[in-house]
């Protein structure tokens, strides 16, 4: 059964089908999206106005925001409006955006994080070159051969799991369309080459991760041999939130992806989406900002003049 012709549209995972619970859970997203926009706007905005800040580890930064932005709004807007219209329904090649942008969003996020991990390397181990290696022009280098190549992984990623069969019915044991919920409804046998994928990015994901703590590694071996208190401050503070950021990205990916995807409880598979879907992006911003003089500064200074300019 072609999935062309059978299915032209799936149906999604309510979070309930009582109509004051489906209104809350409007309200709460709602509230949860817009936290995230205007946190990782404030960041963005911050960053591109505040002079001082124009250096690798914020443009890198201003990238992550931009990831988390669009990440956040490939799922949550979706829901909203499913709640709040009362249905549950979502378009096939709606599907198909949602799977695809997720996945690129997601992706680049983690190749960002990687790069950033290469640059506070570079900053604190190599202090020398630091100039020379992460000038402006490899830093967009870096940036945009992320894009890119993740751009393609997930056209790729997009376009074999869609070429297989849908016999499973149209019933997406989710919340937004992606791919583990979708292979449940594959036909038996035509998963292979798609499982074969995700074997393979769970292999680039690990890479990426043993890179970052390697690099780690090499950063706190230095930072803790450096006599200067101020400098060792200063170091973690700029490392810290990146390590937590990392850490809270793959901790909730791994939970996600590792559990037993055939057998969950539809409710517990909400629960864990909501979790590596929403709150990293919502708390990104505020794990970047909380110690960090620099960027506490600029954010003070935008909200400052706005409330000026305002009054």
């Amino acid at each position: 059964m072609s999935n062309q012709t059978a299915v032209t549209e799936f149906l999604l995972l309510g979070f309930s089908d009582v109509r004051e619970l489906q209104i809350l859970h409007f309200v709460v997203f709602l509230v949860l999206y817009l936290l995230s926009l205007v946190g990782n706007l404030l960041i963005f905005i911050a960053i591109d106005l505040d002079h001082h800040l124009h250096t690798p580890m914020y443009f890198f930064l201003m990238n992550l925001s931009v990831l988390d932005l669009g990440s956040v709004s490939v799922t949550i807007p979706k829901s909203m409006v499913n709640s709040l219209m009362n249905t549950r329904w979502i378009s096939y090649s709606g599907c198909v955006a949602q799977v695809f942008l997720f996945a690129f969003f997601a992706s680049a996020d983690y190749a960002i994080l990687t790069i950033m991990a290469y640059d506070r390397y570079v900053a604190i181990c190599q202090p020398l070159y630091y100039e020379t290696v992460m000038n402006r022009r490899a830093c967009v280098q870096m940036a945009g051969s992320a894009w890119i190549s993740v751009f393609l992984y997930s056209a790729v990623h997009t376009g074999n799991t869609f070429a297989i069969s849908f016999c499973g019915g149209n019933m997406v044991d989710q919340f937004f369309c992606e791919i583990p919920q979708l292979l449940k409804l594959a036909c038996s046998g035509s998963v292979l080459s798609e499982l074969g994928l995700l074997i393979f990015s769970l292999f680039l994901c690990l890479s990426c991760f043993v890179f970052i703590i390697v690099s780690y590694v090499q950063i706190f071996t230095t930072v803790l041999r450096s006599p200067s208190e101020q400098g060792q401050y200063k170091a973690f503070s700029t490392c810290l939130p990146h390590l937590i950021v990392v850490s809270l990205l793959v901790d909730t990916s791994t939970f996600a992806y590792l559990k037993p995807i055939f057998s969950s409880p539809a409710a517990r598979n909400l629960m864990v989406a909501v979790l590596y879907s929403v709150l990293p992006p919502m708390m990104n911003p505020i794990i970047y900002s909380m110690r960090n003089k620099e960027l506490k500064s600029a954010l003070s200074k935008l909200i400052g003049w706005r409330l000026f300019i305002k009054n």
